[in-house]
């Protein structure tokens, strides 16, 4: 009878299953390892086993069985108990492999209200809370620590491993589309609630009952160039005009000192400092010089998505995100974000490239062997060689759960920034004739009698979002960037509204919205960051207290962003609302208020 080998023995050291591990290894499954790819399911929880290319290139069978792959992150949104079945379907067919490596999933953020393929999911069956800038807005590292504790616990029921979050950018350009996912402008409190993310995602140390933390995105991904976006090839410019990239190195500081697990370089490419002008991912002296021997980080670095391959998305072809190395072969780029530091590539699935590198005497085999024992070493300390399945009975009581959904609902009830309130408008009077747009008019009849016009109503409630220039790229769509500033004829007609009525309006701060007519002209001013309309009314109405303050400026014009250093935080001239700004309401006496939640005893 053969010995049980070394590595599959729990009872033995990390550090010898991982060597016991690696020798027995192939270059080709060794290269599989590299490789952090997307997968999606079937809505009844079955794996893809049929491509048309138009999103995955490959199937699922392909990428474990074929290409040796064994880290994935999953696209779409599905109920819990499919998304753990499915998750036990992927771990079985890695157990059927030769060496039965299992499977580590990882996710973008589920608990919001953002829905782009490219960044968030909204939550779907998961507990809805406010975006990270609500969480700004709170500014409260123990509630922070709850959030990501709650969604540690709704990961680990469906069988995700790696959050493919905290995002830790500051919001010191405007116009960026990327700034919902941040916690604002301030590097001190982006600082404080990092540290508590980290440990509500991985818990006193990493183990099998942690999510490990991805942050992202090293080493500040806010100082872009007019607010473009480096997903896309007019975004690329990463620019420092104000002196401050130090700065914005200050909450990565505070992930690694709280020990996240992973890190994620940026696609921005440095413009005009003495960092070589190339993307970060390939950046040797930002991964290697600054991130590893400056910092201090052990832990595993992966590229964010498609750095090395053009791409179908949507049925459009996007070239690889190699900004000043757009000129090199696949092979070539591969090389130099091996030489860069990084250890995995996000995105991508051609472990083929990596074996010729080797095989050519381009790249040793010693520095592929260092990458992968950081990455088995992982799986190890998670604990999936034990218990790689997730129990789906479990997972559809668990995601969701009462406790976690109340939780959530208050964050968001005390994320709401009250910006103005003309004349003592808020708290609103019971049941008042309501003329509502953009909200759910069976939710607002709770609160008052919902009329159809304007002219028979006591005031209005209006919901908008903010403003941003569409484009034509379908995948780039989702990214919202350039004015902030509502156009014609829109704001004429939101203004005709504020003078016709009485009109509390709520503004959805994806971006920092210019909007100094609508401040001074509504009755009252309330910012949301992702809130239900119940959440909203509930504050509105007095029945819910709200806490939160603006996560950065509001500019007062788009001639003022344009004046504005990127890297610098609220930098525009005179801004319509400073950094900070809130307003306190006092809830009546006596008034049922929303549930704020308790902290409760740490559990997987």
């Amino acid at each position: 009878m053969n010995a049980t080998p070394d590595y599959k023995d729990a009872a033995l050291p990390v550090g010898r299953r991982v060597e016991d591990l690696l020798s027995r290894m192939t270059l080709e499954e060794k290269a599989g390892q590299l490789f952090h790819s997307m997968l999606m399911m079937n809505p009844d929880g079955t794996p893809v086993t049929e491509t048309d290319g138009s999103m995955l290139p490959f199937t699922t069978p392909e990428l474990i069985e074929d290409r040796f792959l064994t880290h994935f992150n999953l696209l779409g949104t599905y109920g819990p108990r499919e998304m753990a079945t499915w998750q036990n379907a992927v771990q079985e067919m890695a157990a059927a492999t030769r060496l039965g490596i299992p499977v580590t999933l990882s996710t973008d953020p589920r608990h919001t209200f953002t829905d782009n393929i490219g960044a968030s999911f909204n939550s779907g069956a998961f507990s809805a809370w406010p975006e990270a800038l609500g969480l700004a807005a709170i500014g409260d590292p123990e509630l922070v620590f709850r959030f990501a504790d709650t969604v540690r616990r709704e990961y680990l029921a469906v069988g995700f491993r790696v959050a493919l979050h905290p995002q830790i950018d500051l919001a010191s350009e405007p116009r960026w589309a990327r700034q919902s996912g941040t916690f604002g402008s301030d590097a001190r409190l982006t600082g404080e609630l990092v540290a508590a993310y980290v440990r509500g995602l991985q818990g006193p140390a990493l183990g099998p009952g942690s999510v490990s933390a991805m942050v992202k995105h090293f080493p500040g991904g806010g100082p872009q160039k007019d607010g473009e976006d480096p997903h896309f090839a007019h975004g690329r410019e990463q620019v420092y005009p104000g002196g401050m990239r130090e700065h914005h190195l200050e909450p990565f500081r505070a992930a690694i000192a709280a020990g996240c697990a992973q890190m994620m370089p940026y696609y921005g490419q440095p413009v005009g400092t003495d960092w070589e002008e190339v993307g970060f991912g390939f950046n040797k002296g930002v991964v290697t010089g600054l991130l590893r021997e400056e910092l201090g980080f052990e832990g595993i670095v992966c590229s964010d998505w498609g750095l090395l391959n053009d791409a179908t998305i949507f049925g459009q072809v996007h070239p690889a995100r190699a900004w000043g190395l757009e000129h090199l072969s696949v092979a070539e780029r591969t090389a130099r974000a091996l030489e860069a530091g990084c250890d995995q590539f996000g995105g991508e699935q051609c472990p083929e490239v990596v074996v010729e590198l080797v095989r050519s005497g381009r790249v040793a085999e010693s520095r592929i062997d260092g990458s992968v024992r950081r990455l088995l070493r992982e799986k190890f300390t998670l604990g999936l060689f034990e218990d790689p399945y997730v129990d789906p009975d479990a997972a559809a009581g668990t995601v969701g759960r009462a406790d976690f959904t109340a939780l959530g609902a208050a964050a968001q009830r005390r994320s709401l920034t009250v910006l103005t309130n003309h004349g003592g408008l808020l708290p609103l009077p019971a049941r008042p004739k309501l003329y509502v747009r953009n909200v759910d008019e069976a939710v607002a009849a709770a609160y008052g009698e919902v009329v159809a016009d304007p002219a028979g109503a006591d005031l209005a409630v209006l919901r908008l979002r903010t403003p941003y220039e569409p484009r034509e790229n379908v995948f780039e769509s989702y990214f919202h960037s350039g004015s902030l500033a509502f156009p014609e004829p829109e704001l004429a007609e939101i203004l005709a509204l504020l003078d016709r009525v009485p009109t509390l309006v709520c503004i959805n701060l994806e971006r920092a919205a210019v909007i100094p007519e609508i401040a001074e002209r509504a009755a009252a001013l309330i910012a949301d960051y992702g809130a239900a309309d119940a959440a909203l009314l509930d504050v509105a109405f007095g029945r819910a207290a709200p806490g939160g303050r603006l996560p950065f400026e509001l500019p007062r014009s788009m001639e003022a962003v344009e004046a504005s250093r990127p890297d610098v935080p609220n930098d525009t001239f005179d801004p319509v609302f400073p950094h900070g700004h809130g307003l306190t309401l006092q809830v009546p006496p006596g008034t049922p208020r929303a549930p704020l939640g308790g902290h409760e005893r740490r559990g997987t």
